[in-house]
């Protein structure tokens, strides 16, 4: 999904097509499921472990094989929405995640993975339909945050709403404030990520850079707040210390093994400033090979961008093989398809 930091676009340009794009957040992947650590093979148990281990076919067809009747029938229609985020379907995951929601109203969880499928949907629409689907957004984000208070990844998402969107769909910096208070107490290190992206919006770049320094100083996985801080200096073309942030990652994750994501992430980072592909491309197969998988780093993505990077390196029987790999975990999964095209032009 994206670049996965958590991400919200504003009003550019006078359009609300990008008005919200909520991605996976750069930190340990939420708990993905209420079911029970002691049976690990009951379907949810087993599509659960698919989704995390990046198997979106197989965890779709456990799901799918789950009749009405059955009982914690919401959380498989939220661990199928879950999937088809993986997947980048958005219609298919927002549908999925209303009907979660629809059984079970009052969970938190459930409104909070509805708001962050109607952004993704909000990111691609036209400029009307972006604008009613931005209030909706706001309106599942500011449930979850009521139902649980100290539901951290909503409090975060909400607060990420509040500072890129405008005020005519209930954005505003005040309130993102107002959030990050709330974090102070539950979350400091994300407290002060939110604060440096809210500096970034304001254009005040020296306070957003202490801020998400800060959030190293005080994040007891600290990979993570250094892939933010990466992705900082990229934005700012401060390649040098950008690539700095990214080494230092690397040293962070060698020390830490559930920072198999900011891995992810740091790749991302280099793609996107098209720097260091050898780099990036280590980085993805390291968190392949050596670390646990989650959705917010599916492994059939991991293996789609590594193919692209081998096939920029000039290396295509190595991206004929890991788009092989993509696809033997997610059949259907477009990028993946789409990288034949892109092998003929090498």
């Amino acid at each position: 999904m994206r670049l996965l930091l958590v991400a919200a676009g504003g009003l550019l340009a006078g359009s609300l097509a990008a008005a919200i794009a909520i991605a996976a957040h750069a930190e340990p992947a939420p708990k993905a499921a209420n079911v029970p650590k002691s049976d690990p093979k009951t379907p949810l148990a087993l599509a659960n472990a698919a989704l995390q281990a990046g198997e979106a076919d197989k965890a779709l067809s456990v799901l799918q094989s789950i009749s009405q009747p059955a009982t914690d029938l919401a959380e498989a229609r939220n661990l199928q929405c879950r999937v088809e985020f993986t997947l980048e379907h958005w219609d298919a995951a927002v549908d999925q995640c209303r009907q979660a929601v629809n059984l079970e109203e009052l969970n938190s969880n459930y409104r909070m993975w509805l708001g962050r499928a109607l952004g993704e949907k909000a990111n691609r629409a036209n400029f009307l339909s972006a604008y009613s689907l931005a209030k909706r957004v706001r309106a599942e984000f500011e449930e979850a945050v009521r139902l649980n208070p100290r539901n951290t990844e909503a409090l975060s998402d909400l607060g990420e709403f509040y500072f890129a969107a405008p005020g005519i769909v209930g954005g505003g910096a005040a309130k993102a404030e107002a959030i990050a208070a709330k974090l102070d107490n539950l979350d400091p290190p994300r407290a002060h990520q939110l604060r440096g992206r809210i500096a970034v919006e304001q254009r005040d770049y020296g306070t957003a850079e202490r801020e998400f320094k800060q959030a190293i100083a005080l994040d007891a996985h600290p990979a993570f707040p250094w892939v933010t801080l990466a992705n900082f200096y990229r934005q700012r073309q401060r390649f040098a210390e950008m690539l700095s942030a990214v080494r230092s990652v690397l040293h962070a994750a060698e020390r830490d093994k559930r920072a198999g994501v900011a891995l992810y992430d740091a790749a991302s980072v280099l793609i996107e400033a098209q720097r260091e592909p050898e780099l990036a491309a280590k980085m993805l197969e390291n968190y392949l090979d050596g670390y646990t998988k989650t959705e917010e780093a599916p492994a059939f993505v991991a293996h789609t961008r590594l193919a692209r990077l081998k096939l920029e390196l000039g290396d295509q029987a190595a991206a004929a093989h890991e788009q092989a790999a993509a696809l033997a975990l997610a059949h259907e999964y477009k990028p993946a398809q789409d990288l034949t095209r892109l092998e003929t032009k090498h």
